[in-house]
């Protein structure tokens, strides 16, 4: 049986939406449109995570740059940067802040690049620069002596992830819970203050724990 709900919310979206939540739901649509709210619900907690790490993970790396190399690290002149992309992203920051009549400094910078570019200051071409500067990244003492893949690898999954909910995507067969442990390990490495704060406004861990038993089982 197909309720109100399942029905408007089969005429909302795409056949394609639908169907992997039809799936899981062995069909029911019923189950199906509860599989679709709680993917909803989880998505918007981890917002709070995704949100807290991206924030604290620019302001820590500009702060560990503009210590070694100056506030404008990021130019082309400061040789910091090994990625040609993050030299296309920084040129589109600075042309979007001149159409907006904003003023071109570090500060506004650093928070109109995206988590991609940050992300991207762990790639294998920075391991120089991580053994050379960025190492000091971690504020903590237990982060001390950490590899760069440490923070690569859970990144680019993290950023995974940002991406999907972004684009309004099905996550429930992700592995959230370890996705979200990782997010909140690089908090504690780089800002444990900001760690703490964020898990004080954080709904995700309630969340799962709630609808944990009625996940499908994790695939990616």
């Amino acid at each position: 049986m197909k309720t109100a709900n399942a029905e408007r919310l089969a005429e909302w979206n795409s056949d394609e939406r639908m169907r992997r939540y039809l799936t899981w739901a062995g069909q029911c649509s019923d189950r199906a449109a509860s599989l679709y709210a709680i993917n909803l619900q989880l998505s918007e907690s981890l917002y709070v995570p995704l949100q807290t790490l991206e924030v604290l993970l620019r302001n820590r790396i500009h702060h560990v740059l503009a210590a070694a190399h100056g506030p404008h690290w990021f130019e082309a002149g400061a040789r910091v940067l090994g990625i040609a992309r993050q030299h296309e992203q920084l040129r589109a920051a600075t042309g979007d802040l001149r159409r907006q009549g904003r003023a071109i400094t570090p500060g506004g910078i650093i928070s109109h690049l995206t988590f991609g570019f940050w992300t991207m200051m762990f790639n294998k071409e920075h391991e120089v620069l991580w053994q050379q500067t960025l190492h000091r990244i971690s504020a903590d003492p237990a982060g001390r002596g950490l590899r760069r893949k440490q923070f690569s690898t859970p990144l680019v999954r993290i950023r995974h992830l940002r991406n999907r909910i972004a684009h309004h995507e099905p996550i429930l067969h992700w592995p959230l819970q370890q996705h979200h442990a990782d997010m909140m390990q690089l908090m504690e490495w780089i800002a444990p203050e900001g760690a703490r704060w964020c898990r004080t406004h954080d709904r995700f861990p309630s969340l799962v724990a709630r609808w944990s038993h009625q996940l499908p089982r994790s695939t990616a």
